[in-house]
């Protein structure tokens, strides 16, 4: 028997009050499905939507129309299966790198000791073990995603949803996180390979880690133009997978769709 799709979008549509401009349809008669253990990236021009799909995913914007599905059944509110990990850094200050990766599972009502056993686990998994005390604010970039990544995964999610995680890093850590993502969900030490919506502007980014892509039309009312299967095999080193000369097809291949849906933002943006 197949296992049900971590997630199903069937005909979402988003529309918003913007005020005296009236309504705005943000996206308009999505479907998209993320099958079990899939990495599946959403690229797309800057304001079409990628992010509202994604809130749509975790149960935190319910849609004008259509049918969100979470393992087959109809989600309704927040995406408890789901882990998020936000483009901005959602670490509480006031409490150290430890305590951070605590909150979740106390929240989720875990008996301590258990909880601190999972938290260091975890810690050790992303090599922050030695930085438990530290407070985010004495942490670098990469270090603070680190353990935002530490915070998600803690909770075991079976699907996880990443809005453009790593845009802020400069190019070497975002290369180290992205592989870090793709061991920590992927790789041999994990008893099963975990699912994976990611939202990210970078083209470069979304063939070197995915196993599928969707592309986005430009906005208002965006929908999914095309899909491409990334067959570039696993494991994977994002750096050097860059080298493969499939990798380069692949980036044609996807860019000669989504160019022109850039150019159409780009100039509304001038307009």
């Amino acid at each position: 028997m197949n296992s049900p799709s971590p997630l199903e979008l069937k005909a979402i549509s988003c529309s918003f009050d913007s005020g005296a401009e009236g309504l705005y349809t943000a996206t308009q008669g999505v479907n998209l499905k993320v099958n079990p253990g899939e990495f599946v990236s959403v690229v797309g021009p800057t304001g079409c939507g990628k992010s509202t799909i994604l809130n749509v995913a975790a149960g935190l914007l319910t849609p004008s129309s259509g049918e969100v599905l979470s393992f087959g059944e109809p989600l309704k509110g927040i995406n408890k299966k789901a882990g998020y990990m936000f483009q901005a850094e959602a670490l509480m200050p006031w409490r150290n790198v430890m305590d951070n990766v605590l909150a979740g599972l106390q929240f989720k009502g875990l008996e301590p000791q258990l909880a601190k056993e999972i938290a260091t686990d975890w810690l050790k998994r992303v090599g922050l073990l030695a930085f438990a005390e530290r407070y985010p604010h004495q942490l670098s970039g990469g270090m603070r995603k680190r353990v935002s990544l530490a915070q998600v995964l803690a909770l075991e999610p079976e699907l996880i949803l990443m809005d453009e995680p790593f845009s802020a890093l400069d190019i070497q850590t975002r290369q180290l996180m992205e592989n870090e993502v793709l061991d920590l969900c992927f790789g041999t030490t994990m008893n099963k390979p975990r699912s994976v919506l990611f939202i990210t502007h970078d083209l470069d980014e979304a063939i070197a880690m995915s196993d599928r892509i969707i592309v986005l039309s430009a906005g208002p009312a965006s929908h999914p133009i095309g899909e491409f299967n990334i067959d570039l095999p696993r494991p994977r080193d994002v750096a050097n997978i860059r080298d493969n000369p499939h990798f380069f097809e692949l980036h044609a291949s996807i860019w000669a769709v989504l160019r022109d849906e850039v150019m159409k933002s780009y100039a509304k943006q001038l307009a």
